[in-house]
């Protein structure tokens, strides 16, 4: 499997750890594989890899995971892969 990374550092996803019930939810969710669960809790292994669909976000029941859902770093690679200027991100 081809494992997607976008942008370094640019994502707005964060974790509450201290709401985290380890449900589970956000790693079935996760088109990018972002989420682990250890020891009861949710653990974001690779930030990078989040495109900030915000699906994490949406079905986590105790609202542990925040995300600026938008389009700016897809934006910015389909831009750059096209050859043009963009300041998306």
């Amino acid at each position: 499997m081809t494992v997607l990374q976008y942008i370094p550092n640019v994502t707005t996803l964060e974790l509450a750890s201290d709401l985290c019930i380890g449900c589970g939810i956000c790693q079935i969710v996760c088109p990018h594989g972002v989420f682990l669960i250890e020891d009861k809790k949710a653990l974001i292994v690779d930030k990078d890899r989040c495109m900030e669909c915000s699906a994490c976000m949406v079905n986590c029941p105790t609202k542990a995971l925040s995300v600026k859902s938008g389009e700016g770093c897809v934006r910015s690679i389909i831009n750059e892969l096209l050859g043009r200027e963009c300041d998306c991100c």
